[in-house]
Order: C-alpha cells, then structure tokens, then sequence
C-alpha cells in the first residue's frame, strides 16, 4: 500500500529559525539540515541522492523574494502556476529512478531547473522538456549559470517525451498526468524505470514507479499519495 505524503505540510524543526533583518541565512548549513533532517531522517538512503541534495542550491532556482524560504520542507510557486517541488518529494523520486553515473535521463517538466540539476549531480547526462517558454528559459539560464552542462533543455511538449535523445534509462515526470504518456513509454529502454504523478489535476494522484522489463514487460507500483500541478499540453 502506498504511504500517504502531505506535500504542504510544515514541520517546525524543518523550519530555518529567524533572520535578522537585512542578514542573508547560512544556505550552506540551511541545505545540510534539509537533506539530514527533511530527506535522511525520513527514509532516503541512496549516499549519491543525499549528496546530491546537500550540493544544489536550492535558493537559486526560487524567486528571489523566497528565497529565505528555500529550505524549508515545502514547495514554493515559481510562477505561471507552477511550483518547485519538496525537497522531500525531488529525492524520493530521484531515488526510486535508481539512476548512476551512467544514465541517461529524461525529464518532462523542467520548471525552475531543481530537479534536472539534482539528477545532474548523478547521472551523465539529462534531457528535459518545458513547455511554458518563460520558465524553459529562465531554467535553462540558472542551469547554464550553476555550471551544469550535462542538462539539455528544450521548450516543446513534454507528453511527447523528446525522441531524438532516447531512450532513456530513467524518465520523470513533475507533474500529473490523468494517464501514462504512451510516447514516454516508448522512450524507456528495457530495465529502464519511470516516476511519475497520475491522476486528476488539482486532487490527490498517485506516485506512480513503471519498470520496463529486458522484454519490454511493464510494471507498476503506487509509491505515495502526492499532489502535483497538471501536465501542461499544446503552446504556451
């Protein structure tokens, strides 16, 4: 049975404490404490998923105005309805992609750039697909920024997937889906694994883990009960 996780639940000891006024927090001790108490001492495991958390800073792919903000066990709007996810919830699914040094990943749903720079921390390289340019954009250049330059982006229709690139060892999906993209599917290589939200938009969907046997035989697991913004379809 799958856990039950309440994305918009704020616990206080995750919580940075106060902040003088016109004082910028310590990121770096506000990152370690995430990933110890927020990530670790909630169940993840995987050493390269943990360090990857304690690496990527995630107070530059926020607003700036909430940034203060950045650590905390919470996702925060973007803009254009969008969201960054849970820390929580970035390494839950990370994990479960069970990606290393030598995969290739694909991504649908770039939106403030994270998640690719999480997996980017770990993977060889990563493919994501953002359709709301804005947000394609200003992802691409804090990437660009940070230094990651195994993640290629692009501004397209993620059901889609981006063929050209596949397949994939690993496919995430960061947003809901009221069903798994058939050309996704298509693009997961044999013993690859895809993550993905499915159900209605703007209700309680399922974490969905598919694993795509050497002969091409899937299977599915419910992981959790999350809430993620809806897929994104057609120009914008």
């Amino acid at each position: 049975m799958g856990r039950m996780i309440f994305i918009f639940l704020i616990c206080a000891w995750c919580l940075p404490g106060p902040v003088p006024a016109g004082a910028e927090p310590d990121f770096t001790d506000l990152r370690r404490a995430m990933a110890v108490r927020q990530i670790k001492d909630r169940g993840i495991r995987d050493k390269t998923v943990l360090a990857a958390m304690e690496t990527v800073p995630r107070h530059e792919f926020v607003p700036r105005d909430k940034r203060s903000s950045a650590y905390r066990d919470r996702p925060l709007p973007i803009g254009f309805g969008q969201t960054i996810s849970q820390p929580y919830i970035v390494a839950l699914m990370t994990e479960l992609l069970g990606v290393d040094e030598n995969s290739r990943v694909l991504e649908v749903g770039t939106g403030s750039g994270y998640q690719a720079a999480v997996l980017a921390e770990i993977a060889a390289s990563v493919y994501s697909v953002e359709i709301v340019r804005p947000l394609h954009d200003r992802a691409t250049g804090t990437l660009k920024a940070l230094g990651y330059d195994n993640v290629v982006t692009t501004h397209a229709d993620g059901y889609h997937g981006w063929e050209k690139h596949g397949p994939y060892d690993a496919i995430i999906v960061t947003c809901a889906s009221e069903f798994i993209p058939p050309p996704l599917i298509a693009q997961l290589k044999p013993g690859g694994r895809m993550c993905i939200p499915v159900g209605p938009p703007f209700k309680v969907q399922h974490l969905v883990l598919i694993e795509k046997g050497k002969e091409g035989k899937l299977t599915t697991r419910i992981i959790a009960s999350v809430r993620f913004v809806p897929l994104v379809r057609g120009g914008n």
